[in-house]
């Protein structure tokens, strides 16, 4: 790594562990943007080195700052800081627009794609008759290979009759066929993660998770897609501009 490594000067006055203070320090380094997303990280030969610290507190620092989601090891590769998705809520788009447009690649990792039935919240979501049938995609949303969230999406079988036709981003497809949303709800709750959903997002049973559900509609009302995602906290975080129209200040 070409950059200058932070100094780290360990505290008398602090009794926690040696490495929980190097994780802090270089946690805070990452959250001021101090290193870019996707950066390599020193190696811990090179931090332990470079900051008078053994390989086994560097080793433990990074653990801690593996398990918090700033960094994710790369098999063969190092250390790398871990992307972070800064979403608008002002407009519509779909993941892979948003990691398109900050310089990630975006891919999916397939669990599901079939025509269902409909049940009873999704047919009144999507306005449909009970016994309708839909097409469920399911899968794990990911930023250069990293795990960002798990996603269902529910589309009516007559908007979406072949599933598999569906490879990468599903707006896209739907903009093909101009069957694309142009406007949506979403609803946005903090749930803790129970263990199925904790193993597929690669994260600790409880861990809290932004639980969104969003229902696109199309120019004439039709609602077309409801999908329920179930995204990182670590990784994610919603930005939403507020203007306050006449009043007092």
């Amino acid at each position: 790594m070409k950059r200058a490594i932070f100094e780290f000067k360990p505290d008398a006055r602090d009794s926690s562990p040696l490495y929980v203070q190097l994780a802090r320090k270089l946690g805070q380094a990452i959250r001021d943007g101090r290193y870019q997303a996707d950066e390599a990280l020193p190696s811990e030969r090179l931090l332990s080195e470079s900051l008078d610290v053994s390989r086994v507190t560097a080793r433990k620092a990074i653990d801690q700052l593996v398990e918090q989601g700033l960094i994710v090891r790369r098999r063969g590769s190092g250390n790398y800081i871990a992307p972070r998705i800064e979403q608008p809520l002002s407009r519509l788009t779909s993941f892979s627009e948003e990691l398109h447009q900050r310089g990630y690649t975006p891919s999916s990792r397939w669990l599901e794609r079939a025509i269902t039935a409909a049940v009873p919240d999704e047919q009144l979501s999507l306005g449909l008759s009970p016994g309708a049938r839909v097409a469920r995609l399911e899968r794990l949303r990911l930023a250069d290979d990293v795990v960002m969230a798990y996603e269902v999406s529910v589309l009516p079988q007559s908007v979406l009759p072949q599933p598999e036709a569906v490879d990468g981003s599903l707006y896209e497809y739907l903009t093909s066929i101009h069957k694309a949303p142009v406007r949506a709800l979403q609803h946005i709750r903090a749930l803790n993660a129970q263990p199925r959903l904790a193993e597929q997002l690669g994260v600790p049973v409880g861990q809290a998770v932004l639980f969104i559900t969003r229902v696109g509609y199309l120019e004439s009302g039709q609602a077309v897609e409801l999908t329920h995602s179930y995204c990182r906290s670590d990784y994610y975080d919603f930005v939403a501009e507020m203007r306050r129209e006449g009043g007092a200040a």
